[in-house]
C-alpha cells in the first residue's frame, strides 16, 4: 500500500482530492493536515511514501513543509499542489528538489500519474505548466557545457534522468542493470554536488542534455 500524507487548508478540496487518490487501491490517504505545522507533526509519527504539500498554507506554507521533510525524511518523496501556475512558484519548487508539481485543476488519472512518478525516481510536471517554465530552464544564453568529468555513460544517464525515466527505464534504454544506474547517479550526484534526481533533472535540462 502507498502511503500518502494530504497537507492542504481546504477541507473541501482535500477530501476532494482523497476520494480521487483512494480510487486506486493501491493507494492510502494516511495523513491529513491543515498546514505545514501539522504536516511535520504526523511525520514525526508515522512514515509516509509521498507527501502531497499545498504551496499556499497557513502556519508553514509548502515551500518551507517540503525543506523540512527533505531534511529529516529524505525516502519521502513531495509533490506541489497548488492553484497557481505562476512560474516562480514552479521555479522555487523545482530548485528545492521536490518531485513535482500538480495543479488541484488535474483530473484523477493526471494526478496518480504524477504520483507513481514521483515514486518511480521521475519528475512529475503537468504539460502545459512545463510549456511554461522549460523555457525559462532552457535560456542557451546562460547553459555551459556540462561538467568534463562525466563519462559517456553518466552523460547519457544524466540525459534520461532529465526526460524524467525511471531507474528501470534507463536500464532498458540503455541496456544495463538498475543497479548500474543506481550506482553511476550517485556517482554524478557526487562530481555535480547535486543532492537528488530532480536537480539532476534540473541541471540536464540547463545543460542541453535533454
Amino acid at each position: 500500500m502507498i502511503r500518502i500524507l494530504l497537507a492542504e487548508d481546504q477541507l473541501m478540496v482535500r477530501q476532494g482530492l482523497k476520494m480521487m487518490i483512494e480510487s486506486d487501491e493501491e493507494m492510502e490517504v494516511a495523513g491529513e493536515a491543515n498546514n505545514g505545522k501539522e504536516a511535520i507533526q504526523i511525520c514525526e509519527k508515522q512514515a509516509f511514501d509521498i507527501a502531497i504539500l499545498d504551496i499556499r498554507m497557513p502556519e508553514m506554507d509548502g515551500i518551507e513543509t517540503a525543506k523540512v521533510i527533505q531534511s529529516r525524511w529524505p525516502q519521502t518523496k513531495i509533490l506541489m499542489l497548488t492553484t497557481f501556475d505562476d512560474n516562480q512558484y514552479v521555479l522555487e519548487a523545482l530548485k528545492i528538489g521536490v518531485s513535482g508539481y500538480i495543479l488541484k485543476s488535474g483530473d484523477t488519472e493526471s494526478l496518480l500519474r504524477s504520483i507513481r512518478s514521483a515514486l518511480a525516481g521521475g519528475l512529475a510536471i503537468e504539460d502545459h505548466v512545463a510549456a511554461k517554465v522549460m523555457p525559462i530552464l532552457l535560456n542557451r544564453e546562460q547553459q555551459q557545457e556540462p561538467d568534463p568529468s562525466l563519462t559517456p555513460r553518466e552523460r547519457d544517464i544524466l540525459t534520461c534522468i532529465g526526460e524524467g525515466l525511471s531507474n528501470g527505464e534507463i536500464a532498458e534504454r540503455l541496456a544495463i542493470s538498475v543497479g548500474t544506474v543506481k550506482n553511476n547517479t550517485s556517482q554524478i550526484l557526487n562530481k555535480l554536488g547535486l543532492r537528488d534526481r530532480t536537480q539532476l533533472a534540473i541541471y540536464a535540462i540547463r545543460h542541453n542534455l535533454v
